[in-house]
């Protein structure tokens, strides 16, 4: 299994990181640094229980739902080096609540090609291009 975060840990060997297009995995953010490996990338591994696989651009809704679902993603928490995040920055957030905030009405746009494969283990294609801020997607 690989440790370098920037591919996926998917068997012996390491394979690039792929998006939900097939292509190369895109930058998610990096001011804040995103990311379960908080590389910038939605990149992912066996670790990553939580499923950090999808890119969005956070909105005041998301995050106001992903408070009141008990991940408060606004308030700075320093002794986790974490300075909370703002509407509009770049965040790779778990599949299953990104899917439970868009079944809500508060899903958060989502940048497909910082969006890794592996996200569509929870959410359909269909629904992340529907919420999809690339140009061709």
């Amino acid at each position: 299994m690989t440790t370098d975060p920037s591919e996926s840990a998917v068997g012996p060997e390491s394979i690039p990181a792929r998006n939900v297009l097939g292509g190369a995995l895109a930058e998610c953010g990096t001011d804040p640094v995103t990311g379960f490996f908080r590389d910038g990338c939605c990149n992912t591994s066996e670790d990553d229980i939580g499923s950090h696989t999808v890119c969005t651009t956070v909105t005041a809704r998301f995050l106001e739902f992903s408070k009141e679902a008990g991940n408060d993603l606004s308030t700075p928490r320093p002794e986790w080096g974490f300075a909370g995040l703002e509407p509009g920055d770049g965040w790779c957030v778990c599949a299953a609540r990104w899917l439970e905030a868009a079944l809500a009405g508060a899903a958060a746009p989502v940048r497909l090609t910082a969006t890794h494969e592996r996200a569509l283990e929870v959410v359909p294609l269909q629904m992340l291009r529907a919420n999809a801020v690339d140009a061709d997607n």
